[in-house]
């Protein structure tokens, strides 16, 4: 049954129809079940004052559900870290290359903040899961994966910052290794966008610090990769590809770089090209102290300051990789 209701009146367990099309509003379909009250937000800043409601597919508006009644779909819905709708656009033949790209990058940020919410060994696993099919994707459609290049937000938000250093790394690793068995893309993806996790163990004050950090902070922030990789560890979620680019990530080939201090050929390939990506994100978002830097001029930055902490050749298939997205 069809109901029209006031959308401040939306709860949780509803089914919604929303009368805007797609492009009007953030979410990928016009119908869907309520899973989160950050649904219901963007609902209604979407200025929509009614929507409708079915109610033969979810909670009707007069329903009172107590925890213990609350059907097992939604249920499950509410507590699924991966939102179910990323797995549907990346599975969907018939979607655009663009709109998807769209899709999974908005509904990656999602997972990568409920996984840093809650870094659980299921939850870890649910999202490894995912983030295989992720560079499925990004190995197997070059149209997805070039408008995937190109729509990377800029907010320094921990979640957002894993998702684009995930997406740059994952197609760093194709254009340097293709189609080769020899390298294990599933587990590489893995890695690259678990990269940050052991920040969940850092004080929120210094990683959301409006300012550069003082050096009791520095120090600090640099336990982050070690950190990371016990969390992998706890959670019996390690593996190879991971520990090395959990841990080197911000290893400098100058050898000026954390927590090792190691440099040159010491440093893996793997973590050569996650911190390629991690350090041009960090230029083109926008923190509190600074405005985002355009990607051409982050990537001078990069070759005229700072190209002594990258192995050259892997910065050098960068460029060309960002420079060919832009082109096509």
């Amino acid at each position: 049954m069809i109901k029209t209701i006031s959308a401040n009146k939306l709860e949780v367990g509803m089914y919604v129809i929303l009368p805007l099309s797609w492009m009007s509003h953030s979410f990928i379909k016009n119908k869907f079940l309520i899973t989160s009250r950050s649904q219901i937000e963007k609902i209604i800043k979407s200025d929509l004052k009614e929507v409708n409601i079915d109610t033969s597919l979810g909670k009707d508006l007069a329903d009172k559900i107590v925890p213990d009644e609350i059907s097992p779909l939604v249920s499950n819905a509410v507590q699924k870290v991966v939102p179910e709708v990323l797995r549907e656009m990346i599975r969907d033949p018939n979607l655009a290359p663009e709109k998807k790209a769209h899709a999974v990058q908005h509904h990656s940020r999602e997972m990568m903040k409920n996984l840093l919410e809650s870094p659980s060994a299921d939850n870890i696993g649910e999202v490894m899961t995912t983030i295989s099919e992720i560079v499925d994707l990004i190995v197997t459609d070059d149209e997805t994966n070039r408008h995937l290049l190109n729509i990377t937000s800029h907010d320094f938000a921990t979640y957002t910052h894993s998702v684009n250093v995930g997406i740059l790394s994952v197609s760093l690793a194709k254009a340097l290794y293709g189609q080769s068995d020899i390298h294990d893309m599933h587990a590489l993806g893995a890695g690259f966008f678990l990269h940050d996790l052991g920040k969940v163990r850092i004080d929120q004050s210094i990683i959301n610090k409006p300012g550069k950090l003082n050096d009791r902070e520095w120090k600090d922030m640099r336990r982050h990769p070690d950190f990371g990789f016990r969390i992998l560890t706890e959670t019996n979620k390690l593996n190879e590809e991971s520990r090395i680019i959990v841990l080197q990530h911000h290893e400098m080939n100058d050898g000026s770089g954390y927590p090792l201090g190691i440099k040159g050929s010491d440093i893996h390939p793997y973590g050569r090209i996650c911190s390629v990506a991690d350090v041009y994100d960090a230029l083109t978002s926008i923190r509190p102290y600074k405005p985002k830097i355009p990607p051409f001029k982050a990537l001078r930055i990069m070759q005229k300051e700072m190209l002594h902490h990258f192995h050259r050749d892997v910065f050098e298939r960068f460029v060309l990789l960002l420079a060919s997205a832009e082109k096509t």
